[in-house]
């Protein structure tokens, strides 16, 4: 299912050390395999047949197995129910996501599913946000971005902001400046309130994903009122 070597190159979307491999195969394809892998046993398998497949897809280096393995549990999104949200920490926590496309497919496809149809679970985010793990501080707000689109856990993806704001890693900058802007979608003026309390505070990173969809001006004059005073 390889594409041709020297055709693309997923590698070079990943920096760092990240110990991943690739077997080069696009996500159309992966899609399908995974569609064709449900359709065979979806009269025989529930969602913990599914689910025990994916842990072993799920440790495996490549990043296209990860992706199979989380495609599969997906299509059983009917059978989500909040027992599973533990699960997928553990994936996580474990580092079986080693990288930041699978920890947002595993946000964007499972766990954002399940806090939109089980909102109490929301609740539990923050306490990821201080997780020692990089992968399940940014899941703790990536996670928040499905649910945000029906109006839910926008208040605690502020919060979950405001915990992550001072964290040293690129990739929670990234997460939680798109967080921010899908906030903003819904309360530009909450979004801007918010920029304008803790801008100088806030990664240079986040905050321009944050204002992407402000006017030029106002993203200038954001720019602006959020940088860091001067000491003298």
């Amino acid at each position: 299912m390889a594409r041709p070597a020297g055709t693309f190159d997923a590698a070079r979307y990943f920096r760092g050390d990240h110990g991943l491999r690739f077997h080069n195969v696009g996500a159309t394809r992966v899609r399908a395999l995974a569609r064709s892998i449900h359709e065979t046993h979806r009269g025989t398998w529930s969602i913990d047949d599914a689910q025990r497949l994916a842990d072993t897809l799920i440790a495996d280096p490549y990043l296209e197995t990860k992706s199979v393995g989380i495609e599969i549990v997906a299509r059983y999104r009917r059978s989500f129910d909040p027992r599973h949200l533990a699960h997928w920490k553990r994936w996580l926590a474990g580092n079986h996501s080693a990288n930041w496309a699978t920890t947002d497919g595993i946000c964007g496809t499972l766990i954002g599913p399940l806090l939109a149809a089980h909102p109490s679970l929301i609740a539990k985010m923050p306490g990821w946000a201080r997780h020692r793990n990089l992968w399940v501080r940014r899941a703790s707000i990536v996670s928040l971005i499905v649910p945000m689109r029906d109006g839910l856990g926008v208040a605690v993806a502020y919060e979950i902001a405001r915990i992550l704001h001072p964290d040293d890693a690129d990739l929670i900058h990234k997460a939680v400046g798109w967080a921010l802007r899908e906030a903003g979608k819904r309360d530009r003026a909450r979004l801007e309130r918010h920029l304008l309390r803790y801008g100088p505070s806030i990664p240079r990173t986040t905050v321009r994903y944050a204002i992407e969809r402000f006017t030029p001006a106002k993203r200038r004059a954001l720019l602006v009122a959020t940088q860091r005073r001067r000491q003298t």
